[in-house]
């Protein structure tokens, strides 16, 4: 019986061009587990979400699906809800409770099963997924691992038939990963549950899997067994090749000519067996040490909690990156990596130690959406044009070129995180942090990533990189360091690194230790067996990253320098407006209040229009500054009759924080004025227009 038929399936996104998918037909037996696989934005998460009615996508959809035998469109929303799993990214964007017996209760609660059945249900899959130690902890104390295997057992509470994943295992790091999936097995092998899913890490998928599928511009491109499908990938040539298991790759490098009947080894264990009957070459090292390199962040006994009474996140810290390196900090999920990059930019302040930063900082959070501010990517990266000359440079290497009228949030993710690159790299970073940046993309481009992220660090900018993906960080970082209950344990060479560790280190490592212990990347087998490594996809040569120049000093308070406009507004409020004021009372009498005023109103405004020169003003932002003027005198009328109240403050800070000091004074000052048409304008008008406003700038 087929879980799922797929026949003529075609369908577009309302205001797009391209067709999203093109004239699937597709067949998914029951009990399979399925691998869908492809470059970023090829239609993978599209076509996972028809195979859900409540998650399916708005737009034009031709062809039929078919779940069990019955039409997907008619099956009742309880059916639907019950027998279909779908398993997010995030375990964050789909876990809804506060406790974790009752996410598990929450779907069997919804589907109107009666207690004495659910407290059953929940207490059964609790045993099998062995959440009895953490049964009744709150969701929040979690760790990330936890969380995704807290969705997925209360998605299994309600026994459905078929399980599907949309990158299940992009957030977690390696040993949580490796348990998801091997969980994923148990399911598939012993409840007799099919599996379908999206992943770009193939290392661990590919050998649970009964059946791959390549997709490749919203085509299926290839359909068989793992072990035919990387055979006829390697003939092709495909792209796609790189991301199959590194036993795969390295055999199909060494082997000559390889047969159509030949089994080529897939898991780690099958590539070691084939490595033992091989001839070996030693591996010459090609690592050098910098000469003196010069610091770019320097951590020393930094301590860090979130609240005053929650335990130490942080915990006596220290830590250096140098400029022209790619440091990799690796860690399990929640032991403190993405803290320490937000300590790093500033975002928080521990209460213990000093941070020294010898540069202003870039960041690329993990989560790329937290950065997008504009309707289309073309706009939201018009939003920074001025301070970058390569625009179109930079639109070609992270290959947004069709993407340029989308909205952002419209991406996939592997989209929005070249997306995100590109806004970042033209701001022009000398020093880089990037939180899971090589998370949603695929196996090329992240070589193309790996070779900006080089070009940057050839130019003599230092990147800090936290992430999951091992085989990256063996491959192209200059230091790695493992990050472990709120301080570094470690840091060397990846190749000092990774051939000493059996969990944290690459299947290279893993699958040669005992006959080559210092290969570390698959091309360090490759190199070893003879075999000639394939080449790598080929990126601009014209691009040359430009850098902010360089501070000369290393110092902790000097972070970048000051903009000439708000060198201009700082001294017009300084020196120009207190001067007004002082002409006022010295030579008017303190009486031409009216006319001082206006003075300062005009010179307020100078500032505010150096704002936008060089662009036009967005209609969005004047209307949501008149708002803030608006509310603040609004507020200030509303609760005069409570002096300790001071709504205006807030407003005029956040207007500073929002939009720059240049509009928060403005901000203040047109507060004060306009709300003394209430209160009655005086002497003391231009002193509160100054004083609202100074706070402000």
């Amino acid at each position: 019986m087929e879980t799922y038929r797929i026949e003529n399936l075609t369908f577009s996104y309302p205001n797009r061009e391209s067709t999203a998918l093109k004239g699937i037909n597709l067949s998914i037996p029951q009990g399979s587990f399925t691998t869908l696989c492809g470059a970023s934005g090829c239609g993978k998460t599209t076509l996972l979400r028809q195979l859900k009615p409540s998650t399916a996508p708005h737009g034009v959809k031709y062809g039929a699906i078919f779940f069990e035998n019955t039409q997907i469109e008619k099956l009742s929303e309880k059916d639907a809800a019950a027998k279909i799993g779908f398993i997010m990214q995030s375990a964050e964007n789909q876990i809804v409770t506060d406790k974790v017996w009752h996410e598990l209760a929450f779907g069997l609660e919804s589907l109107g099963v009666k207690t004495p059945e659910i407290r059953l249900r929940v207490a059964e899959i609790s045993n099998f997924f062995g959440i009895q130690t953490w049964f009744h902890k709150s969701v929040t104390e979690l760790s990330g691992g936890q969380k995704q295997i807290l969705a997925l057992a209360s998605v299994m509470a309600m026994q459905p038939s078929v399980l599907i994943l949309d990158e299940p295992t992009s957030q977690l790091d390696p040993i949580a990963a490796g348990e998801f999936l091997a969980m994923l097995g148990k399911i598939n092998r012993e409840l007799g549950v099919t599996i379908v899913l999206t992943e770009h890490r193939l290392e661990e998928t590919l050998p649970l899997s009964s059946n791959v599928i390549v997709m490749d511009n919203g085509k299926l491109t290839a359909e068989n067994t793992p072990q035919k499908i990387g055979l006829s990938l390697y003939k092709q040539n495909h792209k796609m090749f790189t991301a199959m298991p590194t036993p795969m790759r390295v055999w199909a490098a060494c082997e000559k000519n390889p047969g159509e009947d030949e089994k080529c080894p897939i898991t780690v264990s099958e590539g070691a067996a084939w490595i033992a009957k091989k001839s070996v070459q030693p591996i010459e090292s090609t690592e050098k040490p910098a000469d003196c390199p010069k610091p770019a962040i320097n951590l020393k006994d930094i301590w860090f909690r979130y609240e005053k009474n929650l335990p130490d996140v942080v915990k006596g810290l220290n830590f250096t990156a140098n400029y022209g390196e790619i440091m990799a900090v690796l860690g399990g999920n929640g032991t403190g990596k993405t803290t320490m990059l937000s300590l790093i930019a500033r975002l928080y302040k521990p209460y213990r130690g000093k941070i020294h930063t010898n540069e202003k900082v870039f960041a690329l959070p993990q989560n790329p959406q937290s950065i997008f501010v504009a309707k289309t990517v073309r706009e939201d990266l018009l939003e920074i044009a001025e301070e970058s000359k390569n625009l179109s440079e930079i639109i070609k290497l992270c290959r947004l070129e069709d993407l340029l009228n989308y909205h952002p949030y419209d991406l996939s993710g592997g989209e929005q995180q070249r997306a995100a690159l590109a806004k970042v790299l033209m701001l022009q970073p000398k020093i880089l942090l990037l939180d899971e940046p090589t998370k949603g993309l695929d196996a090329e481009y992240k070589q193309i990533f790996a070779t900006i992220l080089k070009k940057l660090t050839a130019a003599g900018a230092a990147v800090v990189i936290v992430s999951h993906d091992i085989e990256f960080c063996a491959e192209y970082s200059d230091k790695c360091a493992l990050f472990f209950d709120g301080d570094m344990v470690t840091e060397n060479t990846p190749r000092e690194f990774f051939s000493g560790n059996s969990f944290y280190t690459t299947s290279a490592n893993r699958m040669s230790r005992r006959i080559i212990p210092n290969a570390i990347t698959t091309n360090d087998l490759i190199q070893a067996l003879g075999g000639e490594s394939p080449p790598k996809p080929k990126t601009s040569d014209t691009y040359s990253p430009p850098l902010a120049p360089t501070t000369p000093k290393f110092s902790i308070s000097q972070q970048s320098k000051l903009p000439k406009r708000t060198i201009t507004a700082a001294a017009m409020i300084f020196l120009a407006i207190p001067a007004t004021i002082y002409i006022g009372i010295n030579f008017f009498n303190d009486r031409q209040f009216y006319f001082i005023s206006m003075l300062i109103v005009l010179q307020t405004m100078l500032p505010f229009v150096l704002v936008f020169e060089g662009r036009k003003p967005r209609a969005r932002e004047l209307v949501i500054i008149a708002v803030l003027c608006a509310i603040g005198v609004a507020g200030r009328a509303a609760f005069f009759m409570l002096p300790q109240f001071k709504p205006v403050t807030a407003v005029v800070i956040i207007a500073g924080v929002a939009f720059g000091g240049e509009v928060g004074f403005l901000v203040g000052a047109m507060t004060a004025f306009v709300s003394n048409m209430f209160f009655g304008q005086g002497p003391w008008t231009p002193w509160q227009m100054f004083a609202f406003g100074i706070i402000g700038f």
